[in-house]
């Protein structure tokens, strides 16, 4: 209290005149110390005045820990980004679940749109989402009838989220080429999500072909699974399908690099302050010619590893303009369960090219047919994207 009298009582005067705070002709806070002291009390004062109102003046109870959470939460919300959140105990372990590769839910992946509203990147391939018909561009607007923006994204995901042979009905808005927008309700039983990353096989005898759907924890070790059965196999060429491949973890990204890159660099990233940090792939890697296939599902580390693959010219890059999300967060979990991911720098390709909002053009740009379903080996015919893949790998043999 005394410490808060003095502050309160010597405010009218100008600080740059105050040298030290002085009590009995003896110093005891140093002038820096000192404005710092009264910087920080009047940043907090408004904010301890406003809870000590809600809580003497408010109709209802007040719990204290979902005030202190939405007082957490909205600092977040202030910086305008959709990336940085903030997460409850419950949401960041649905969160983390995720990564870990098993979870139990619908299987899309979704990121904030630029409209404020949730954007599909892509199915997960074979899971009830999938299998539903939802597309890469749906906006989900509601989930179980209650109505979801960008800005709320977690919390919808973790509604989306749940047992594995329960209901969820997700809302999604749907445009199509000619810019009509259809509003369409899905009902779909959630299940065990165990993501399958990584899928082979043989194409014309001798083409190896792999197919990674997204970066979790799992995901390096079965890769190399995939890559040293094929080479046992005597394949000539590769083709990596990251077509509707969202992301997730970096250095999973970096280690899959490295078994193909060869000696150099694969991403470098740099903060506010300019501060870069490179990550590295070895001398050692697959010399067999590469085809990469892309598209506007692929995002985040599926573009850090199309973008190295590119800028050392390692392969050729087939198929269409990539999603665009070129920026990193930190995750950081807390002692109560509870955690965040905060924005904290930008990624950038071997050649110090920004990917963010604009994504990475392939070199040889081909369509789908409309209305096309399903890619892959399973629908070759009509994959038009992979017979290209499939014809330019035989050219470099």
């Amino acid at each position: 209290m005394i410490l808060i009298v003095i502050i309160t009582n010597v405010l009218t005067f100008t600080l740059s005149n105050i040298i030290a705070l002085e009590f009995n002709n003896k110093v005891i806070v140093p002038a820096k110390e000192y404005e710092s002291m009264v910087s920080t009390y009047m940043k907090y004062s408004k904010i301890m005045e406003l809870e000590k109102y809600i809580k003497s003046n408010f109709l209802y109870d007040v719990d204290d820990e979902k005030l202190m959470d939405g007082q957490i939460r909205g600092m977040f919300e202030s910086l305008d980004d959709p990336y940085s959140v903030y997460m409850d105990p419950d949401e960041f372990k649905s969160f983390t679940e995720q990564n870990e590769g098993v979870y139990g839910g619908v299987g899309i992946i979704v990121t904030p749109g630029d409209d404020n509203l949730i954007t599909v990147v892509s199915p997960i391939e074979g899971t009830p989402g999938d299998r539903a018909g939802i597309k890469t561009g749906d906006k989900i607007v509601k989930v179980n009838g209650e109505e979801f923006t960008a800005d709320r994204m977690d919390e919808a995901v973790r509604k989306m989220k749940g047992e594995p042979n329960t209901k969820v009905t997700i809302t999604i808005l749907r445009t199509d080429k000619d810019g009509n927008k259809e509003y369409l309700d899905i009902e779909i039983i959630r299940e065990e999500i165990r993501l399958d990353t990584v899928k082979s096989d043989i194409v014309e005898g001798n083409i190896g072909y792999i197919n990674i759907t997204s970066f979790d924890e799992l995901t390096y070790k079965d890769f190399k699974e995939h890559l040293n059965n094929l080479l046992k196999k005597n394949i000539k060429g590769l083709i990596l399908d990251l077509r509707n491949n969202p992301g997730g973890l970096l250095d999973i990204c970096v280690d899959i690099a490295d078994e193909l890159l060869g000696e150099g660099i694969v991403v470098y990233t740099e903060t506010k302050d300019g501060e870069r940090q490179y990550e590295y792939s070895g001398k050692s890697a697959v010399t067999l010619p590469l085809v990469v296939l892309v598209n506007e599902g692929s995002a985040s580390a599926s573009e850090i590893l199309a973008g190295a693959i590119k800028d050392h010219k390692r392969g050729l890059l087939i198929g269409n303009r990539t999603f665009g999300k070129g920026i990193v967060q930190r995750i950081r979990g807390l002692k109560d369960g509870s955690g965040f991911k905060l924005t904290v720098s930008e990624y950038f390709t071997p050649n110090g090219t920004s990917i963010h909002g604009i994504g990475i053009e392939p070199d040889i740009t081909v369509d789908l047919p409309e209305g096309i379903m399903e890619i892959g080996l399973e629908n070759l015919k009509e994959d038009t994207q992979l017979q290209r893949a499939i014809e330019e790998i035989k050219n470099m043999l």
